[in-house]
């Protein structure tokens, strides 16, 4: 006696398949939004006066300046620009820097979210073993914005240094 094979119903596995994708689908865009920021915006009218001139100055900027990696013979450093259209204040003490940066090979616009505290009325970014997405993992920084200069110290595994420079206003040649 064989037993009888019952026919494939492509029609079933289609549909278990197109209910994957819609899941990976809603969950890829869930944590894209939970990483980017997309949603979790603070109400403008919850900002104190500091944060809301922090946003209104860092719009439209470049950060123009250097660089150092500890242990090299060049100690002026190395040139840095980091184009800033805006910064935006999400809940908690997370913010989003939607900035233009050029790394490596790297050359692209990203939403980074980072935490940020207050020496004061100084804004710090201040994040450790930070992935910043197409960068890689590791990042350490603390960074102080005053007036119309920035200054820090920065990591990335087994490299570090300083970094410092001036905040200008973005022209149509910085733009993307």
């Amino acid at each position: 006696m064989h037993a009888e094979t019952k026919p494939v119903n492509v029609g079933a596995i289609a549909k278990i398949a197109a209910a994957g994708a819609v899941l990976i689908l809603v969950f890829g865009l869930g944590w894209l939004t939970a990483a980017t920021g997309r949603g979790q915006e603070a109400e403008p009218a919850s900002l104190t006066d500091l944060e809301r001139e922090f946003t209104e100055r860092m719009r439209n900027v470049v950060l123009v300046g250097h660089f150092t990696i500890e242990g090299q013979q060049r100690r002026d450093g190395l040139p840095e620009r980091y184009a800033i259209s805006e910064v935006t204040k999400l809940e908690g003490d997370r913010w989003r820097f939607d900035v233009h940066m050029t790394y490596g090979s790297v050359d692209a616009t990203l939403p980074v979210v980072v935490p940020m505290v207050w020496a004061g009325d100084t804004p710090m970014v201040s994040i450790t073993d930070f992935a910043i997405p197409g960068l890689g993992e590791e990042f350490g920084a603390r960074v102080v914005f005053h007036d119309s200069r920035y200054a820090g110290t920065w990591d990335h595994g087994d490299y570090g240094g300083l970094m410092y420079g001036t905040i200008e206003p973005l022209d149509a040649e910085d733009g993307e």
